[in-house]
């Protein structure tokens, strides 16, 4: 069994950064967890495909293959699991939330992912989307403000065999100029406008998916690389939590 390196952090003095806290990657190898035993949540899962996903718009087959195969009940509060599958975000502490399965996969589906890419998370959380992105790219760097939700979603992660994606602790608005470019970037918090540094560190012709506005008016949104132009289309409404940093919000909006 071979296992994950640490990845090394970094360092900027003067723009806001913090030093970056590396997380241990995952053992490659393991079992994911639909490979693991009994599934009591076997049948509700198939509904929220069908009721939640389907019934929506959402048919890319690799998004609903990963939607299926990913055991959210694994990813929120013991005392949230028997709502897992819920038509809703739910609480999984500090304030942050597991976004409602319809929008993890909208935002995933829109990223047009082919099994090739290096994708960029901001906004772990609970590890959730995080994986549902490693069945679809490459492989998957996430990034995490708070560090006690870096530090269990990277034990999750691990511990449920998700070899693929690497869990940083910082900033996520600098993004990670020493691992860019990214093929597709993913960001689960609402911004006031579209961070700088992420715009900078998304390849050509690679795909930036963000929810920008204040508390009450947000809009999610999809820019693509051209050279040093971003195409920019509005894909929907929606409502996230605020994303804090130095190129967001510093605190967060009042309502």
């Amino acid at each position: 069994m071979t296992r994950g390196r640490y990845l090394e952090g970094w360092e900027r003095v003067g723009d806001g950064a913090i030093k970056m806290k590396p997380f241990r990657n995952n053992r490659a190898g393991e079992r994911h967890p639909e490979d693991s035993g009994e599934d009591q949540f076997a049948v509700e899962r198939a509904e929220m495909l069908d009721k939640q996903l389907r019934r929506r718009g959402v048919h890319d087959s690799g998004v609903l293959s990963a939607m299926a195969a990913v055991r959210r009940e694994e990813f929120v509060p013991k005392e949230f699991r028997q709502r897992a599958y819920e038509d809703a975000p739910l609480p999984i502490g500090e304030g942050q939330t597991i976004s409602q399965p319809y929008i993890v996969a909208a935002m995933t589906a829109a990223l047009h992912l082919t099994g090739s890419e290096r994708v960029l998370e901001i906004g772990t959380g609970c590890g959730y989307q995080a994986a549902i992105l490693s069945h679809l790219g490459k492989i998957v760097f996430s990034i995490e403000s708070r560090s006690e939700l870096a530090s269990s979603a990277a034990a999750r992660l691990e511990r449920l065999g998700y070899a693929t994606v690497h869990i940083h602790c910082g900033d996520g608005t600098l993004g990670l100029p020493e691992l860019a470019p990214f093929d597709a970037m993913l960001v689960a918090a609402a911004a006031p406008r579209v961070p700088e540094p992420l715009r900078s560190q998304l390849a050509e012709g690679g795909r930036l998916i963000l929810p920008v506005g204040d508390a009450d008016n947000q809009e999610l949104l999809c820019l693509e690389r051209h050279g040093n132009s971003f195409e920019t289309r509005t894909l929907e409404a929606c409502r996230f939590v605020p994303l804090i940093g130095y190129y967001g919000w510093k605190e967060p909006p009042a309502r």
